[in-house]
């Protein structure tokens, strides 16, 4: 097991257990309520598939092959627990290969059976294929992120860290953190709360974050932990809550209770991964995060993930609800989203 992130190792660590078949325990410091964080789940999957093709593939490729493209459908809200994975070689080839992957559960409607909770496919590459053309397209996120201290706009990352600020960057610290656990994983900061909120109003949310899985101060961003935090953004549900709250004022429900009880579980998730990051993880990582349209109980969001040099590491896109939380807490029963 990587020394990296220890904490983090444990909890997405994964099994294996006869041919095409694996095991994994969901912890619960990885939850939003009761229900596993989609990016942790989709971590855990990360993880999923390099164990597959080191234990199934061992030689099919010169150096160790990880996921290029990962699309996932959430079937089913998971729980906390024991988790079975299932795997089909779908295509083995010299420079990709895919998987269809099935997360199963034990079933709380049909005891003694497992009930599908996610399903997927997951497309590797090792990085000796990588071949081919590279350009530069000249893409930056428009507008330009907020101003930090340098000269030249950007954050003094160093500064940000040690004092808590740099420019219009402050530490933000996440509401509902007791109900949102998984968010506790990261150090988060944003541009000061006018700056964003005028940002909000495009639906865009700019957010510098650095690891810090079980409060692990020297916790660094490896591409397993890219898979959390690309659907790791509690800024842009404060925005959601916001528009939860407009709309309680419209129809006469309680601001306070609606603003508190929403819960935004993830339908589908597609991951772009298009740089690899040291094998020692980089320390800060800067994410993107737009919304189209939120219509209906349903909303887009589009995240892209830069480092410190402003290259592209990952962009994701995903379905998410607008939900009730009282369907995320207590003693509930598995069920259809």
């Amino acid at each position: 097991m990587s020394t990296i992130n220890p904490f983090f190792q444990e909890a997405i660590k994964v099994t294996p257990q006869g041919s095409n078949k694996y095991s994994a325990f969901l912890q619960p410091e990885w939850c939003i309520g009761t229900v596993p964080h989609g990016g942790y789940t989709t971590a855990v999957i990360y993880q999923l598939t390099l164990t597959h093709f080191a234990h199934a593939h061992p030689k099919l490729y010169q150096s160790p092959a990880s996921p290029i493209s990962i699309q996932l459908s959430f079937l089913r809200r998971t729980a906390t627990g024991p988790v079975t994975f299932e795997i089909e070689d779908v295509k083995i080839g010299r420079r990709t290969s895919t998987i269809h992957i099935k997360l199963l559960q034990a079933s709380e409607k049909k005891p003694g059976e497992l009930d599908l909770m996610l399903a997927g496919y997951i497309t590797v590459s090792p990085p000796d294929a990588e071949v081919g053309i590279s350009a530069n397209t000249g893409w930056k996120p428009l507008p330009a992120p907020a101003a930090g201290s340098r000269a030249d706009g950007s954050v003094d990352l160093a500064a940000l860290g040690r004092t808590g600020s740099d420019g219009v960057w402050r530490k933000h610290v996440v509401p509902f953190a007791t109900f949102r656990k998984a968010t506790a994983q990261i150090e988060l900061f944003s541009p000061v709360d006018e700056i964003q909120r005028k940002r909000s109003r495009h639906a865009i949310t700019d957010q510098w974050t650095r690891f810090r899985p079980g409060g692990d101060v020297n916790g660094r961003w490896t591409e397993a932990a890219v898979a959390y935090l690309i659907d790791t953004f509690p800024m842009a549900l404060d925005g959601f809550d916001a528009m939860s709250t407009a709309a309680s004022k419209e129809s006469g429900k309680p601001v306070a209770e609606q603003k508190a009880s929403s819960w935004y579980p993830t339908v589908t998730l597609n991951v772009d991964m298009k740089k690899h990051l040291p094998a020692e993880g980089v320390e800060w990582l800067y994410s993107r995060v737009v919304t189209k349209a939120v219509r209906n109980g349903r909303t887009d969001l589009e995240v892209t993930v830069l480092d410190e040099a402003g290259d592209v590491i990952a962009v994701s896109t995903q379905v998410g609800l607008v939900v009730s939380a009282s369907r995320n807490v207590g003693n509930r029963k598995l069920e259809k989203l």
